[in-house]
């Protein structure tokens, strides 16, 4: 005698958990903005975890965060539109450039960056960015600068519901009306020789490795 076809039981749909929903956007602060697609149940080593299953188009990938880990890792929902005028509002201003190593410096915004703060990623926009009368920037600063710039745009473009190109042209429109500081390119050169000899004559870590080469 066949013994009984197991029944499964169906699944079951979870759709909120932790204040975060199925299809909702949020920020993830490594990896910016993505989509909720679904909240799985999982067994492991016997015991059932959940898991928000988060979509990062853009990235190609897919990331299952524990629904109780969410606040440690800092996951949040999209800013409002005040944050985002405020993030806005902080382009306009006058860039803050430390006098420190680049190698510092470099580590700051990338903190910032994957804070997930919209404001403190504005703030890298701003002192990272350069006008076609100011000097280039280097490779490492260059790419710190899409980074935060993608970070920033692609919020700005869910919140606003527009493009993400919108999103990037209206960015650089209010950078334009920030102050192209004549102070910025002595800087900026004065960095350039700098960079080669850090405050005690080493030059240890005053190039960083992508400078270098």
């Amino acid at each position: 005698m066949k013994p009984a076809a197991k029944v499964e039981e169906p699944k079951k749909v979870l759709t909120q958990r932790q204040g975060f929903k199925t299809n909702e956007f949020v920020v993830y602060p490594a990896h910016g903005v993505g989509q909720i697609l679904a909240i799985e149940e999982q067994e492991i080593a016997g015991a059932t975890l959940e898991l928000f299953v988060i979509s990062f188009i853009k990235d190609k990938m897919t990331l299952r965060v524990p629904t109780a880990k969410v606040i440690n890792v800092g996951m949040r929902k999209l800013s409002d539109p005040a944050l985002v005028k405020r993030a806005l509002e902080t382009l306009k201003g006058r860039a803050r450039i430390k006098r420190t190593m680049w190698s510092r410096r470099a580590q700051e915004y990338e903190a910032k960056i994957n804070s997930g703060d919209i404001v403190a990623i504005a703030e890298v926009v701003r002192d990272l960015y350069r006008s076609e009368s100011q000097p280039e920037q280097s490779y490492s600063e260059r790419q710190l600068y899409e980074a935060a710039l993608d970070r920033l745009s692609r919020e700005i473009a869910v919140v606003q519901h527009i493009t993400e190109t919108e999103a990037v042209k209206e960015v650089e429109a209010n950078l334009a009306k920030s102050p192209r500081r004549g102070a910025a390119k002595a800087e900026a050169s004065a960095d350039a020789v700098g960079e080669a000899t850090d405050d005690d004559g080493d030059d240890d870590d005053s190039l960083s490795e992508d400078e270098a080469a």
